[in-house]
């Protein structure tokens, strides 16, 4: 129970430092969230930003707690999960926080007609791609073995499914750890 309200608040605190200051603070800072005119002079962007805004919050929030309840840890480095998350969205995609940080980038980017916000959303995907194939994906693979390995050769990396990956257990959280065995359920 303990471990469970660490991550709780640990993924709170993470939450309001990482993505907050990668898709928040550096942003502001970037465009002070003033409207210039609309990119590509076509205003309904600004009405597609505001969607993809709003989108990215919530996939952002499902996923950090998803991390914290399910997972038992946090998206932080320093203190991970114990369990491999399969439920939700990461069903379709193995990276919905990473997409949720860069479409709220973008949408900031459409809303605000701000085109060195679409060049930050560009750098900020580049370097998540990085982080993931360079540190994320081996560590995964190492905690989680073939867990992992049947989930990420089932689940796309960046483009999302059209349908759900169904291949935890029956019956299971949702969660896979070195206890659950049939992938294919």
């Amino acid at each position: 129970m303990i471990r469970k309200v660490l991550a709780i608040v640990g993924s709170a605190v993470f939450l309001v430092i990482a993505p907050g200051f990668v898709a928040g603070l550096v942003p502001w800072w970037i465009s002070h969230w003033r409207f210039e005119p609309a990119l590509l002079g076509f205003a309904p962007l600004r009405f597609v930003g505001s969607i993809l805004i709003a989108l990215g919050a919530v996939v952002l929030l499902d996923s950090f707690i998803r991390f914290s309840v399910q997972g038992v840890g946090t998206p932080a480095p320093v203190f991970p999960t114990r369990h491999l998350v399969v439920t939700g969205l990461y069903r379709y995609v193995r990276n919905p926080m990473y997409l949720a940080v860069v479409s709220a980038i973008f949408g900031q980017a459409l809303l605000f007609g701000n085109q060195a916000l679409l060049e930050y959303a560009a750098l900020i995907w580049l370097l998540f791609h990085l982080f993931v194939l360079l540190y994320e994906e081996p560590t995964l693979r190492a905690s989680f073995g073939p867990e992992y390995k049947a989930f990420s050769a089932a689940v796309p990396r960046w483009i999302p499914r059209v349908t759900p990956w169904r291949g935890k257990p029956e019956g299971s959280s949702g969660c896979l750890d070195s206890t659950d065995s049939d992938l294919n359920g």
